[in-house]
């Protein structure tokens, strides 16, 4: 792949020689794919709390209570393993993305990106273009001005306490969170991570933009270690596009002694993170495609062809043809899948139902009058589903004995609950000091959910 790099662009500048990026607005066909990913994300992110299961919301993480609520799932601590599979499942899945497509998750699905081209668009409304908000930015502070920066900064403000209120209806129950919100009893501690994030929001999304994504996201730095000569990325068509520079419309191409590229430098006015993508590929691309849009839209105007810049991979622009059965692509496909199948797996096979057995903690064993041997234990049995359970418990293993429950065993959604029990036995079966015990607890209404708890009788 050649690239044509200049010498003042090897100079590496300071960071605050930089300035403000001001974004121009780009229409064309991958912004509205972009578009319509971000609008799907951005609904969901809305109205996912708002959705309703079995008359509970359906998505609640319930922190305070331990209790996180996926529809008709109810994660507890003890199984959070699930977390360490999401997290590998989704690992896996951007390694794939991102040696077949590059960095495509950046561009078009990144809360980030997407909360930061919404704010840019806000801007856009409300400062005019690019051009216009240069100017305005120029400008010596007056009543106009300042106006419409007070508008701006409101409506950024309004969006980041929006999200903010929506990202902790996640947390506490949306209807409860609005009802107080409107009757201005919010305690302490909701205030604090509302105005925290709403904060975090409005900062990353309105002042530090791409630098989010150039100077703090992991992802930017190891992201060429997935990379290879077939990723798909954006590219600048050196050889077509030099020698770059202006030339009227009108101009015969073939009369020309330069290239297909007009050096109108739209692709880098439209590029979110500032970079001219004619001196090659650089980490900070987030693979939007708006640069291509807006070459496209030179070329149309100049009647050259399009794809100056567009995606390809190296290989292709060497001459070569990328294929997709690629030995690392098919093992981060497989390694992806294999995740999944095992966290379906381990959801399907996850009883709704917890028992721990403890001994209690005053005497392991008792003789009554009767020269019956008696070992008390505590059950503690937590129901994980998201109905009113109730529950029996039996023993098996232990020939001859019997047990006494001391307490009921019906229990509220998520509740848990802990009850004593005796086994006893005549003292002349036992035939060792320690024998094996084992505690059956069913539910009722359906006996196939049930838990084995092996544990010790003590003589």
């Amino acid at each position: 792949m050649k690239f044509d790099i200049k010498e003042e662009d090897l100079i590496i500048k300071p960071y605050k020689q930089s300035g403000p990026i001001y974004v121009r607005e780009q229409k064309g066909r991958y912004q509205r794919i972009r578009r319509v990913m971000s609008w799907a994300l951005m609904i969901a992110f809305i109205a996912l709390p708002w959705i309703s299961y079995q008359g509970q919301q359906a998505v609640l993480l319930d922190v305070a209570q331990q209790q996180f609520r996926i529809f008709s799932i109810t994660f507890f601590p003890q199984d959070f393993m699930i977390l360490a599979w999401v997290f590998m499942a989704g690992a896996f899945a951007l390694f794939f993305v991102t040696n077949w497509l590059g960095r495509v998750w950046c561009g078009y699905m990144c809360p980030q990106t997407v909360w930061m081209l919404l704010f840019t668009w806000v801007e856009h409304r409300i400062e005019g273009t690019r051009n216009q908000r240069i100017k305005l930015d120029k400008q010596p502070w007056g009543f106009s001005k300042v106006m419409k920066k007070a508008a701006k900064h409101a409506a950024w403000l309004g969006i980041a306490f929006f999200t903010a209120t929506t990202f902790m209806s996640y947390f506490i129950p949306a209807k409860e969170l609005y009802s107080q919100m409107l009757a201005f009893t919010w305690g302490g501690l909701t205030s604090f991570w509302v105005f925290l994030f709403a904060l975090c929001t409005y900062g990353n999304a309105g002042w530090l933009r791409e630098k989010m994504c150039i100077y703090m996201c992991p992802y930017s730095r190891f992201q060429s270690v997935m990379f290879d000569k077939d990723t798909l990325i954006v590219s600048y068509d050196s050889e077509r596009g030099e020698t770059r520079g202006p030339r009227k419309r009108k101009a015969a191409r073939e009369e020309l002694a330069l290239g297909d590229c007009v050096d109108c430098k739209l692709c880098v006015e439209v590029c979110p993170a500032g970079i001219d993508i004619r001196n090659g590929l650089q980490y900070e691309c987030i693979n939007c495609g708006l640069c291509i849009d807006a070459c496209d839209q030179t070329m149309d105007k100049f009647n050259y062809p399009r794809g100056l810049i567009s995606y390809t991979s190296e290989r292709q622009q060497e001459g070569g043809k990328t294929s997709i059965l690629r030995l690392k692509l098919l093992g981060y496909a497989a390694m992806t899948v294999l995740v999944f199948v095992v966290m379906a797996w381990w959801l399907s096979s996850r009883t709704p139902l917890e028992v721990y057995v403890s001994r209690d903690r005053g005497e392991l064993s008792r003789t009554d009058y009767r020269g019956w041997v008696e070992n008390p234990y505590r059950i503690s049995v937590v129901n994980k589903t998201q109905q009113q359970q109730a529950y029996q418990i039996s023993i098996a293993g232990l020939e001859g004995a019997k047990l006494a429950v001391h307490g009921g065993l019906s229990l509220a959604p998520g509740e848990q609950k802990e009850i004593p029990v005796t086994v006893s036995i005549d003292g002349y079966e036992l035939a060792k000091k320690v024998s094996t015990l084992t505690f059956v607890v069913e539910q009722a209404s359906d006996p196939s959910t049930q838990q084995r708890k092996e544990t010790r009788f003590y003589k």
